[in-house]
Parts: C-alpha cells; structure tokens; sequence
C-alpha cells in the first residue's frame, strides 16, 4: 500500500458524511506505519473504544469504512477467526465489526457486519511481521502472497457488500 496522508484518508470515506470524516482521529504515526506491509491501514479510535476505521486502496481509487466494535460485554459477538486473513485468536482477539451501508440504504440504518482481528493487523499476520500473544496462524501450502491476495478479496467482498 503507498504511504497515505491525512487528507487521502479523510477524502476516502464511503460510509460517512463529510462532516465526520472531517472529525475523526487519524493516526499520529502516519509516517512510521510499515507501509509496504499493509494491505489496508487499520485503527481503532482512542477516544471512543467501539469505533475502529479502515481505508484501503482499490484500483483507482482509495476507500474508506468506519467500523462499530460491539463492547467486550457482548461476549456472542466474538469468533476465534479472522473472516479476512484466517488468523485465530483466543478471547476478543477477533469480533465482529460492522459498516453502515453506504447511500439510502446506511441512512436507513442497514449495516454489513465482518468478523475481523480486533487490532486490525491482519497484513501483519500474514506476513508474519506480527506475533500472535496466544492463538495461531494455520499451517498453510498457500503461500505468503496467495494468503495476501485471499485477504485482499475478503476485503474487496466486505467492501462491496457495503455499496450493494
């Protein structure tokens, strides 16, 4: 992914008024991410605990979500693996994040919902840059760059279901 700046990230956002893109937090440490390791840029929001954002590129075109993160006493909500890289975690590692639809459809109040590690470092897993504190990664005969461009189409899925 090509290192973003605070303006393409704010400029991406599909699920949102402009108006909240313009106030969310973006990450601070923009220029120390491992971009050549992200297949997207996830972050949670520090101030508000069930609010995490998403923005990855697309052919021509860099797309934005913002994603609701139910609270940890919402223990249903939890699954052990990742819907998009196939990581497994113990606990609340992975939980379901959800997307207001994008057009009539989200101002209905529709959402997509997408079991997704909960830190959002999925490029990192896969790549193995990341360590898992408990839990594992599968042993797979795909390799490194097939796993990427599995977890590439999860998102692209997740993200078209947000337009549909």
């Amino acid at each position: 992914m090509r290192s973003l700046t605070e303006q393409d990230i704010r400029s991406s956002f599909i699920n949102c008024s402009k108006g909240e893109a313009k106030r969310l937090p973006t990450p601070r440490d923009l220029a120390e991410r491992p971009w050549d390791d992200l297949d997207f840029l996830g972050w949670r929001d520090p101030g508000a605990p069930d609010r995490s954002y998403l923005v990855a590129e697309r052919p021509g075109d860099v797309v934005g979500v913002t994603l609701r993160f139910p609270s940890s006493q919402r223990g249903f909500l939890h699954r052990s693996m990742c819907s998009l890289c196939l990581t497994t975690h113990p606990g609340n590692g992975v939980s379901l994040m959800t997307a207001r639809k994008t057009g009539a459809a989200g101002r209905e109040g529709n959402s997509v919902g997408i079991y997704m590690c909960a830190d959002l470092a999925c490029s990192l897993y896969v790549r193995g840059k990341k360590s898992l504190e408990s839990g594992s990664r599968f042993e797979e005969s795909l390799t490194v760059e097939q796993q990427i461009a599995r977890t590439m189409g999860n998102l692209s899925s997740f993200l078209e279901r947000l337009r549909a």
